[in-house]
């Protein structure tokens, strides 16, 4: 008896479903043989894309810049990628995340296909994220040290005495206070400048993570000097001549401004800007040197602090040039059975430097004028001669001739 219409149809789709099942294997095969799947490390770190993150948010902890990623494909795909690296993306997102500590799974993005990761590394990222928020405070302004002497400070006006802070909430909730430092250690003049805030904690230490609003503030505070008091320019006063052959290069004194005082302020007012010091005796002076000098005040005036000044003199030799003609040039490093003819023999010499170091120069003992044959053989040779000077403190301005010839010849032994 045959089979009813129903069980021919189930036996047929069976036998079409192995057919199917037979062809896809076999094409699955002929692919995979001609485009085969590698499993690779992609070439170069993806840089992390972050998105999402929500504007009133921000991540406290620090973000890999990089990841790396494993990636399996048929070598085509890999061709495909390879030739266009911005294909892939790593996305690190961050959208519908809220305030609080989260471990967010990095996402790799391509749209070429086939293609399965194998691994990522890190495959996921700790995030810490924390409300944004700001506050109005107060700025507080400390005045550091004191004018200079004989001077005080007037009353301190700011462009603005009020300051927002913005950032993440645990740093905006730290701050304490909000600084405006001035420092007046020896201020003589007005101050006109802006200057800048600082957010700090309730130990004064800074606090980071945070915007201030304005960032900085125009300050002025008027620096005034009081009755009785004037600031006098320090004259040094000189006499006599440095020794011959030297000259005065030049005087400082510490400190060029010394501050003045009397009880009556008519007397300070009818000085003039000047005090001037002891005299300085620099007669026959060859060097440097300090003196501690006292100041020539008039009476009922004195200088507040140190009652002299520090005086620095520096002096130098005067400085000229001597030619001596006719140096004989000596021979070095010749080799055993040669000899050397010079030509010339002897060199002008132009010698520079302090006038007193050229008076005593004492040539030739002071002078040495070789050339350096060594490792030289028999020939004709164009040298330059050397010359050293044993005087510290001179110095060779020009050689003529400054080339010389050399002919190096082997020695003749004379017949007995």
């Amino acid at each position: 008896m045959g089979l009813a219409p129903m069980e021919k149809i189930v036996a047929n789709l069976r036998t079409f479903l192995l057919a199917l099942s037979l062809a896809v294997a076999v094409w699955i095969s002929a692919v995979t043989s001609t485009d085969p799947d590698e499993v690779r490390l992609y070439p170069s770190p993806l840089p992390l894309e972050v998105v999402g993150l929500d504007t009133t948010l921000v991540n406290l902890e620090p973000l890999p810049q990089q990841v790396e990623v494993t990636l399996r494909a048929p070598r085509s795909v890999w061709q495909a990628l390879l030739a266009s690296p911005q294909s892939v993306r790593a996305v690190l997102d961050l959208s519908g995340l809220s305030e609080g500590t989260h471990l967010v799974p990095v996402h790799i993005e391509t749209e070429k296909r086939p293609l399965r990761v194998v691994s990522i590394s890190p495959a996921s990222i700790r995030v810490v994220l924390e409300a944004l928020i700001s506050r109005p405070m107060q700025i507080e302004t400390i005045l550091n040290g004191q004018p200079a002497i004989g001077y005080q400070a007037g009353d301190l006006s700011l462009e603005t005495t009020m300051v927002t802070i913005s950032g993440p909430r645990s740093s905006v909730e730290r701050v304490d206070k909000v600084l405006l430092e001035v420092n007046l250690s020896g201020t003589r003049e007005s101050i006109d400048r802006i200057l800048p805030l600082r957010a700090v904690d309730k130990q004064g230490n800074t606090v980071e993570k945070v915007n201030l609003i304005p960032a900085a503030v125009h300050v002025r505070l008027p620096i005034q000097q009081m009755g009785g008091y004037r600031d006098a320019v320090v004259k040094v006063v000189v006499r006599g001549q440095v020794a011959n052959g030297y000259h005065l290069s030049g005087i400082s004194v510490f400190p060029p401004v010394v501050t003045i005082y009397s009880e009556n302020a008519a007397w300070i007012n009818n000085l003039p800007g000047v005090i001037e010091t002891e005299p300085l005796d620099l007669s026959g002076v060859k060097e440097n040197l300090s003196r501690r000098l006292s100041l020539v005040l008039p009476v009922g005036i004195s200088v507040i602090g140190e009652p002299g000044v520090l005086v620095n003199v520096s002096i130098e030799a005067l400085e000229s040039s001597l030619t001596l003609t006719g140096q004989p040039i000596e021979i070095a490093g010749l080799a055993p059975g040669l000899s050397a003819s010079l030509s010339p023999a002897a060199v002008d010499l132009l010698i520079a430097g302090p006038i007193p170091l050229l008076n005593n120069l004492r040539p030739p003992q002071d002078i040495q004028v070789f050339v350096d044959l060594t490792n030289l053989g028999a020939g004709n040779y164009q040298l330059s001669p050397i010359v050293k000077i044993l005087v510290d403190g001179l110095r060779v301005e020009s050689v003529l001739p400054s080339t010389i010839q050399v002919i190096i010849t082997p020695q003749v032994t004379p017949t007995p």
